[in-house]
């Protein structure tokens, strides 16, 4: 219309012509992005001049805060589990949080291939749990902590059913991301008009690639898919069947938390997470005040070595049965000698997890 209507009055302006100008460039450079994506990625090749492609998704109410403009621009490929290739069923539109905190608990949900739920808050897991079926799952999940998850996102692999829907429905969430909806749960859900609900894209394996922006550039890095190299006990006490599985359970946990970063374990349902502290111990202290009492007989992991033997020493005091850390420090044998004089086992992963 608007073309039609300037030729019909003296020619297409230059507004008109610039406007389709930057279209078309926009258009050919996406289009040559791609090529030349492919042969690099074909020939592996780190390019010197990276360009890549992104197309509008949303434009957002505002960023991380009320002053911030932001935009959703979206990767064209297949990448599973993300948003743009979910279906939203329910409620209002996304915010940039909404987006990072969903994103954040979809990669925690990757890593499991038994029945899982994720409950994310401010990008950290405050609660994650396998179960038998969803309702099991979802209700370890919000029994971790049923604190923090109070306006929280939650994500399983399985199908939401009736059950699982109203335990859901009693208290405030922001985002549910499920496989699917039995029709009775989505009757429950929709009953909150602001409740985002997403049915998940099937899953695959094409994460790849990490982009970060920073001040002036961006940083690209391999995807952290790796969980540990080998498993090393380095104590006396040897690790149970039991915890060598929540051992792993801890590590596919631990790598999602902001470092430094300690998960507490039990049974495939996490007790006490402590994230971002500018300490280890710190972090330690977090995680095992959390846990409390529930932490006797459960099990610890930490994303990075403990560079001396007070995080050691404090789990024993809280009755953990067994560490698993990447190991690598000048002071490993101070840890192994405080888990050999409490009877914990201890293992190396010999593979950190940093998360910043």
């Amino acid at each position: 219309d608007r073309i039609l209507n300037e030729l019909e009055n003296g020619g297409i302006t230059l507004a008109t012509r610039r406007l389709l100008a930057i279209k078309v460039f926009n258009t050919t450079a996406s289009y040559d992005a791609a090529i030349a994506n492919y042969f690099n990625k074909a020939d592996n090749l780190i390019p010197e001049k990276l360009t890549l492609s992104y197309t509008l998704e949303d434009t957002l109410r505002y960023g991380e805060n009320p002053h911030q403009k932001a935009y959703h621009y979206v990767q064209d490929n297949n990448e599973s589990y993300a948003l743009q290739n979910a279906v939203q069923l329910h409620g209002k539109e996304m915010s940039y949080n909404n987006i990072q905190d969903a994103s954040a608990a979809l990669d925690i949900l990757a890593e499991f291939d038994e029945i899982a739920c994720v409950a994310v808050k401010h990008m950290n897991p405050c609660g994650v749990a396998i179960g038998k079926d969803v309702f099991e799952a979802y209700s370890r999940a919000y029994d971790a902590d049923p604190v923090s998850i109070f306006g929280g996102i939650v994500a399983v692999n399985g199908v939401v059913d009736k059950a699982t829907a109203e335990k859901m429905h009693s208290i405030f969430l922001e985002i549910i991301l499920a496989v699917d909806y039995e029709d009775e749960a989505l009757e429950i859900l929709t009953k909150k008009k602001n409740l985002r609900i997403y049915k998940l894209s099937e899953r695959n394996n094409n994460h790849e690639q990490q982009i970060k922006s920073v001040r002036g550039g961006i940083l690209v890095q391999d995807f952290n898919s790796a969980l540990a190299e080998n498993y090393e006990v380095v104590t006396d006490k040897q690790p149970t069947k039991e915890q060598m599985s929540d051992l792993e359970f801890g590590l596919k946990v631990v790598k999602h938390v902001k470092s430094n970063a300690i998960v507490v374990v039990k049974n495939g349902q996490t007790l006490g997470i402590g994230a971002g502290q500018m300490n280890r111990v710190g972090s330690c202290k977090i995680a095992l005040e959390q846990a409390g009492a529930l932490a006797d007989g459960a099990v610890l992991a930490s994303d990075a070595f403990f560079p001396m033997r007070d995080s050691a020493d404090l789990a024993a005091e809280y009755n953990i049965a067994a560490i698993v850390q990447p190991g690598g420090s000048i002071r490993d044998q101070e840890s192994i000698d405080a888990c050999n004089e409490k009877g914990v086992a201890m293992l190396f992963s010999k593979i950190r997890h940093f998360k910043h």
